[in-house]
C-alpha cells in the first residue's frame, strides 16, 4: 500500500508543530499535502536519512544536491512557503534539540527513523567542501575557496551572467532593462562614483572576468590593474582585454590583493570581493587598500551584508553556503564594515543599498541556467548545477525579505589638508 507521503507529512507536522505548507510526493508515488501547492518530491528513502544526521538546512541541502528530493512546481514559491520552517525559524521553534525533554518530538524522531530504513548515514555530495581547520582566510586557503566556487568553467558562467560576465549586483534604472544593461549601468555607476578620469590608475581588487577594468579603461580612460585568485577568471580576462585593443591599458594579474606593492592608486574597486575577506582579516584588508591609495583617492567598496546579530561575538556562517558555494564566506552589518573602513584611516562618505537591486539580478540569472539547463548540467555537472540553481534563488528571496543587503560603500583616504575632492552636491559624483 502507498502511503509514504501522508505518513511522512503526519511527522514532519508532529517534528515541526506546524502543517506543512508544501504538498509531498514520496518515493512509492502517494501524495499528500495542501492540494495545488508546490510539491516536495522525496525520491527515496535517502534523503529521510540525511535529514535525520543533519537536521536543518545541511540536510536539506545535501538531499537536494545528491538529487534525493526536488521541487515540482515553481522554486520561488516553494522556497518562501518553506522559508518559515527552515530559515527563519526563531529560537523559540521546536527543534530536534527538544528532543531529549519533548515526547512528541521523540515519538516523531522514531516515526521518521523507521520510515528512512537502515540508519547509516549517508555520505555527502562530491560537490561539498570537506572543511579544515576553521576559517583562517591564509593566502593558500582563500585561493583554494576562490577556485572552488570560481573554477566551475567560464562556459557555466556565460550560462548564468549572460554576454556582460559580470558577478555582482547590477543596476536597474529603468523598467524593462535588460540584465546585460543593468550590469553596464551598474559599473558606470562605480566609474562615476570614483571619478575616474583619463590617464588615472584603478586598481580593480577581485577584478573577475574583466568587465569593470574594461568598462573603466574603454569609457574613462584609465589605467587599469586588476587582480583575481582565480587562473580561469584571469585567462578569460586577458582575451576580452585583447579583443577590446586594450592590452596597452589594462593588465590582468593571478594575484592576491595582500600581495599588490606597486600603488598608490587613484582609485580602486572592489565589486563583490569583501565577502571572501572573513571577518579576522577585514581591518587587515582595508588598511592594505588604504596604504595603495594616493591621498584624496575613492575606494568604492560593493559587499553584501547581513542584519546585525544578538550577540556579535559569536561566529556566524550560512552552513549551505559555506559547504556549496563560498567556502569561508563572511557577511558582515553593513555598520560593521563602515567601522573597520574608519578604523583603518578612511573617510567613509557615502553608503547605497542596491538591495532590491539584487533580488531582481538574481532572478535574471536563475532564468539564465533555467533556460539552457540541460547544457549547464552537462558543463557542471547536476549536483552543481543544483546547487547554483537553489542557492541563486534562495538568495533572491533572501534580498526581497530583508534577510541580507548589499552596499555600496564610498570612501576616500582624505589628505591632512581635509579636501576630500568630492561634490558638495550629494550623489553626482562629478568632480
Amino acid at each position: 500500500m502507498a502511503d509514504a507521503a501522508p505518513r511522512l507529512e503526519s511527522l514532519v507536522e508532529q517534528l515541526l508543530g506546524a502543517p506543512l505548507p508544501v504538498r509531498i510526493r514520496a518515493w512509492d508515488g502517494s501524495e499528500a499535502g495542501p492540494p495545488g501547492a508546490p510539491v516536495l518530491v522525496v525520491r527515496n528513502r535517502r534523503a529521510l536519512r540525511r535529514l535525520l544526521w543533519k537536521p536543518g538546512e545541511l540536510g536539506l541541502t545535501r538531499a537536494w544536491v545528491a538529487g534525493d528530493l526536488t521541487i515540482d512546481g515553481d522554486l520561488y514559491t516553494a522556497l518562501g512557503l518553506m522559508a518559515g520552517l527552515v530559515w527563519e525559524r526563531g529560537d523559540d521553534s521546536r527543534t530536534l534539540v527538544q528532543a531529549v525533554r519533548d515526547p512528541d518530538v521523540r515519538a516523531a524522531v522514531r516515526g521518521l527513523a523507521r520510515l528512512a530504513g537502515p540508519f547509516l548515514p549517508p555520505p555527502p555530495p562530491r560537490e561539498e567542501v570537506r572543511r579544515g581547520r576553521g576559517h583562517l582566510h591564509t593566502r593558500r586557503s582563500d585561493k583554494r575557496a576562490i577556485s572552488h566556487h570560481y573554477d566551475v568553467g567560464n562556459d557555466f558562467y556565460e550560462i548564468v551572467l549572460g554576454p556582460s560576465m559580470v558577478y555582482s549586483c547590477a543596476y536597474w534604472e529603468a523598467p524593462g532593462a535588460t540584465l546585460e544593461d543593468a550590469q553596464r549601468d551598474k559599473l558606470e555607476l562605480v566609474c562615476r562614483k570614483l571619478g575616474l578620469k583619463p590617464g588615472q590608475r584603478l586598481l580593480d581588487v577581485g577584478c573577475g572576468w574583466g568587465s569593470m577594468a574594461i568598462h573603466a579603461a574603454r569609457e574613462h580612460g584609465v589605467s587599469v590593474v586588476g587582480v583575481t585568485l582565480s587562473q580561469e577568471q584571469a585567462t578569460y580576462a586577458r582575451k576580452r582585454v585583447a579583443e577590446e585593443g586594450l592590452a596597452d591599458r589594462v593588465e590582468i594579474r593571478v594575484q592576491d590583493y595582500r600581495d599588490v606593492v606597486d600603488g598608490p592608486y587613484d582609485a580602486i574597486s572592489s565589486i563583490g570581493m569583501a565577502e571572501h575577506v572573513g571577518a579576522d582579516r577585514y581591518l587587515e584588508y582595508a588598511r592594505d587598500l588604504y596604504g595603495l591609495l594616493k591621498p584624496g583617492g575613492r575606494l568604492l567598496n560593493h559587499q553584501i551584508g547581513r542584519r546585525p546579530q544578538q550577540d556579535e561575538s559569536a561566529y556566524s556562517v550560512d552552513a549551505f553556503i559555506d559547504a556549496y558555494v563560498f567556502p569561508g564566506g563572511e557577511l558582515a552589518p553593513v555598520g560593521t564594515t563602515v567601522t573597520q573602513l574608519e578604523r583603518a584611516g578612511f573617510e567613509v562618505r557615502d553608503v547605497e543599498s542596491l538591495r532590491e537591486h539584487y533580488a531582481l539580478t538574481l532572478r535574471a540569472w536563475v532564468g539564465g541556467l533555467e533556460a539552457q539547463w540541460g547544457r549547464a548540467q552537462s558543463l557542471a555537472g547536476p549536483g552543481r548545477a543544483r546547487v547554483w540553481r537553489l542557492y541563486m534563488a534562495a538568495s533572491a528571496l533572501a534580498f526581497e525579505r530583508n534577510r541580507i543587503g548589499v552596499n555600496q560603500v564610498l570612501a576616500v583616504r582624505t589628505p591632512e589638508s581635509g579636501a576630500s575632492g568630492l561634490p558638495l552636491r550629494a550623489r553626482t559624483w562629478h568632480g
